[in-house]
């Protein structure tokens, strides 16, 4: 089946909405005139009736009561905001300048993500007390508050999401704890409303799945043999010390698939990272261990050094003349006081060393 595309009409030549408005009040004062003017003349109790009197007071009681309907035309658009238009059905169009407006009165505003409120900057006002359910895409998601009310004009302005920590398995399946931002807009609003069927919605789970598409790639930290490339080579790509590169690559996975949309994701950032809870504790012991390791060769390092070192210079300045046996005795003990956790107590003896 063929996909049907929307494109965006924006009405521009639609910038009429004050002249509309003092019309429709000119002919309210018509109205009012033509019962006056109607009731005194038709309506004349000592003399005949005129017909065009009672006909102009009808016609103008006719307009007080349905004259309304024009006015209901107007509308207000503030900058970077936009209203998408249909007429029984058929989209017409999309105001998307700043402007007073005049349209057929009988055009519906179609926004279908008006009543949700997910947890990003245009939310920050909270929710209404008309709450009707709260809807999240698992436990650990952004969700979407769907509230009582809500105007029908789609912003255009950049806005963060401002996703909730998410429990995924890196590559080495070690579950970690991530939280992403992402800076988003929309761009054509008659696919944000037409293409999918709540856009606001539509982004969560985007960035849910997007998220978990590319954290398990990447393993926690540096890791030996790890491919995160895709090149076929191991590389130092870590979701610690390659945020950047991480964050570019969830940009990418989620515009790709909310492109359909109409959206923009403008930016995206990792907020969150740590190990999950269960091994927090046991990472930590590891990375510990880790660095008591690499202190360790870095002292055996220097000590093997300082003890090539003092054979040199003993044997150099012939302060004493030692056998194999007796050098091996002195590196056994030089690397013991240099390489030990506490300090040397050495024995001072005062006879002869044979």
């Amino acid at each position: 089946m063929k996909e049907q595309i929307v494109e965006e009409k924006v009405l521009s030549a639609n910038k009429n909405g004050m002249g509309m408005l003092l019309l429709g009040l000119l002919l309210y004062l018509v109205a009012i005139a033509a019962m006056i003017f109607g009731g005194i003349t038709g309506l004349n109790e000592n003399g005949p009736h005129s017909p065009l009197g009672i006909a102009l007071f009808v016609i103008g009681l006719i307009y007080i009561f349905t004259g309304w309907i024009l006015f209901c035309g107007l509308h207000v658009i503030q900058p970077q905001e936009a209203l998408v238009l249909t007429l029984f059905g058929n989209y017409i169009g999309t105001l998307k300048e700043e402007g007073f407006y005049w349209v057929n009165p009988f055009c519906s505003a179609i926004n279908p993500a008006a009543n949700t409120k997910l947890k990003q900057s245009g939310d920050v006002g909270g929710t209404s007390a008309g709450s009707i359910f709260q809807l999240t895409t698992d436990g650990q998601s952004a969700g979407a508050q769907i509230t009582a009310g809500g105007s029908k004009k789609i912003s255009l302005k950049i806005m963060t999401l401002n996703n909730s920590r998410q429990k995924i398995n890196d590559c080495l399946g070690n579950p970690i704890e991530i939280g992403i931002a992402v800076m988003w807009r929309v761009t054509n609003t008659a696919k944000a409303v037409f293409n999918v069927d709540n856009y606001k919605e539509y982004l969560s789970l985007q960035c849910d799945s997007a998220l978990r598409n590319i954290v398990r790639i990447y393993p926690y930290d540096v890791a030996e043999n790890v491919d995160t490339t895709g090149d076929g080579r191991a590389d130092e790509g870590s979701l610690r010390g390659s945020s950047e590169v991480v964050a570019e690559r969830i940009r990418e996975e989620i515009q790709n698939k909310v492109e359909k949309a109409g959206l923009e994701v403008i930016e995206a950032r990792i907020t969150y990272l740590a190990y999950a809870p269960e091994i927090a504790a046991v990472m930590l012991q590891r990375q510990q261990a880790s660095a008591i390791i690499d202190a360790r060769k870095m002292i055996v390092d220097g000590a093997v050094g300082m003890v090539e070192m003092a054979l040199d210079r003993l044997s150099e300045k012939q302060v004493v003349t030692l056998d194999e046996e007796r050098k091996a005795a002195m590196v056994s003990n030089l690397l013991v006081v240099l390489c030990g956790n506490r300090d040397a107590q050495p024995i001072v003896n005062s006879g002869s060393i044979y």
